[in-house]
């Protein structure tokens, strides 16, 4: 015991002599308070970072301004180099990791020096950044790039940013404003009214209820009426609109909300100190705003324009797809008033597709070796299959006749009859060949191709072979079946240039002969027709009944040249209408 306790005595007297005795002796030194007070900057906890300083309640201030105005997501530190004497210099490195991929590096020194032996730092705001000073704060400014344009195929632009002003009306404000909000609006929107802004108040408070989002010259028509309305604010921002408001309503809107990130192009941001009255003082960094290139479409604004105005005269839901079958490329999506309240009929909706289908059985039967295009087929007034009588449109008959001339007149007792000489899929394998049933993923778009599924007796089969039964299809699948017979492959729809689109369910090459049988087969249909005078164009009408049989769509598909389209006017009784919305169309394409 008594060399232990000589032992413990010279210990002590020699750390007495070198000054460590004490607390100091496990003290903290200069570069363990700068990495305790960057490690807790960083972490968010700026009391902690400003116990360490010889001004706390000054430090944590501008701390938490500062993290305040940036956000940070992270903030990475590094010391680089501390001095020991008293007072120490500290340099050190921050990376500020702002929201948006943002960075913001530097170098910034501190001073460090005891009190009570203990290390502090010596609190100035440029601790945080060189440039800021006293009675100084940080601020983010963030600098937003002009939206890039959505073009055309041919370059003409189909969206443009432009400025919208939102009503936003306080719920309590409802009963008072809605009556004369309304009065207002509805010449511009006649879905606004009344009762439908009290019920939209209702809906969302005490939160203000979003009533119509203006561009900014409709805007500027009522203002006078509303602006003065009690309950209303108004909140103005950028938005891409299509030049034309009544332009592709059904598909520019797709178009906006798949490419608005890419079109927003990089913000640009400064870091800058400010006065106490917000006036900017110095700018600390800076990184140009950088505006995105122009998103190219593959519609056209002459076609689409072409599509909708050969739709106005019609009075029930119409719509025309249009596509390039070289290419693929969608061209047009046009629909009229009554179909546009549907939604995107034109692309999602599924109908019988009539007489059109008998494209799909005649290659089937062609490829079979059943029949050529100069076959002679019977086309009697009626036919009966398995005790189902199938007539003619007016129970018309022709005798027997190549089988162009029944295809041409469209013969469903002819098509009935060469159905159920086929096997059980024939059928659904000819459409998937032409592109009826295929699947496409396309960006910004929702389509539906249609559907033939394997008929579950003989009858079905019969129906089906003339585009009745259990056949569906829409404008959009139509009008890719016209262009697998123009281009000899299935065109793979698409919107935007450089987005691929995924294909799924795409039969086999349709062989050439059958091809061109088909042509042919197509261009004396339109002998027939008002669009005689067209020489380019073939195609195939359709009269297509549902529901119980009194009442008929009309379709008219084909091409001209290297434009493959399908116009179905529902409910029109039969295909004359459509054939006279398609000549309007393709004559108005100038």
């Amino acid at each position: 015991m008594r060399v232990l306790r000589g032992l413990v005595v010279g210990v002590v007297a020699v750390l007495s002599a070198s000054g460590l005795a004490g607390c100091a002796l496990f003290a903290d030194g200069p570069r363990e308070i700068t990495e305790q007070f960057l490690t807790a900057l960083a972490s968010g906890d700026t009391a902690a970072a400003a116990a360490l300083t010889d001004a706390p309640e000054s430090a944590k201030a501008t701390l938490d301004q500062a993290r305040a105005a940036l956000e940070p997501e992270r903030i990475d530190q590094a010391v680089e180099h501390v001095g020991q004497a008293s007072p120490a210099a500290a340099r050190y490195r921050l990376d500020w990791r702002l929201p948006r991929g943002r960075v913001w590096s530097y170098t910034a020194e501190a001073e460090l020096y005891t009190v009570d032996d203990a290390w502090k730092v010596r609190w100035l705001p440029s601790v945080v950044h060189p440039g800021l000073a006293v009675r100084q704060q940080l601020a983010l400014r963030v600098e937003t790039p002009r939206q890039a344009p959505v073009l055309d195929r041919d370059g003409k632009a189909l969206l443009e940013p432009e400025t919208v002003v939102a009503v936003l009306l306080d719920p309590a404000q409802a009963a008072t404003t809605a009556g004369p909000l309304a009065a207002a609006l509805t010449p511009i929107d006649a879905s606004i009214t009344e009762q439908s802004i009290v019920e939209g108040a209702k809906s969302v408070q005490p939160k203000a209820y979003s009533v119509v989002t203006l561009r900014q010259s409709d805007y500027l028509k009522v203002k006078p009426a509303i602006y003065e309305l009690p309950g209303l604010r108004f909140s103005e921002q950028r938005r891409l609109l299509p030049v034309d408001a009544s332009l592709g309503e059904q598909v520019l809107p797709a178009i906006r909300s798949t490419v608005e990130e890419q079109v927003a192009g990089n913000a640009g941001w400064r870091v800058v100190t400010t006065d106490s009255g917000g006036g900017e003082v110095a700018e600390l960094h800076a990184q140009e705003a950088k505006p995105a290139d122009a998103v190219t479409s593959t519609l056209s604004r002459r076609v689409q324009a072409a599509g909708e105005k050969a739709l106005e005269p019609v009075p029930g839901a119409a719509m025309i797809v249009a596509l390039q079958p070289s290419t693929g490329e969608l061209l047009a999506v046009a629909q009229n008033a009554p179909a546009d309240q549907q939604g995107a009929i034109a692309l999602t909706g599924r109908y019988p597709p009539g007489s059109t289908f008998k494209i799909v059985t005649a290659a089937a039967g062609l490829g079979a070796g059943k029949v050529k295009a100069d076959t002679p087929v019977d086309c009697p007034a009626t036919t009966v299959v398995d005790g189902r009588l199938i007539p003619n449109n007016d129970r018309f008959a022709l005798g027997t006749v190549p089988l162009s001339q029944a295809f041409a007149q469209s013969c469903n007792t002819t098509f009935a009859r060469l159905s159920t000489d086929l096997p059980a899929m024939a059928l659904t394998d000819s459409a998937r060949d032409l592109g009826l049933g295929a699947d496409f993923v396309i960006q910004g778009l929702t389509t539906i191709t249609g559907s033939v599924p394997p008929a579950g007796s003989i009858v079905q089969q019969a129906e089906n072979g003339f585009g009745q039964g259990t056949v569906l299809a829409s404008p959009f699948g139509m009008a890719v079946v016209a262009g697998t017979v123009a281009s000899g492959r299935i065109p793979v729809p698409s919107l935007l240039r450089g987005a691929a689109t995924e294909a799924k369910n795409l039969g086999a090459p349709v062989r050439p002969d059958v091809l061109d049988a088909l042509r042919g087969m197509m261009r004396e249909v339109v002998t027939g027709t008002a669009l005689r005078d067209l020489p380019e164009v073939r195609g195939k009408t359709g009269t297509a009944q549902y529901g119980d049989g009194s009442t008929a769509h009309g379709w008219f598909v084909g091409y001209s040249g290297d434009l493959a389209f399908a116009v179905l006017l529902t409910g029109a009784g039969s295909s004359g209408l459509a054939v006279e919305a398609a000549h309007r169309f393709l004559t108005g394409l100038g």
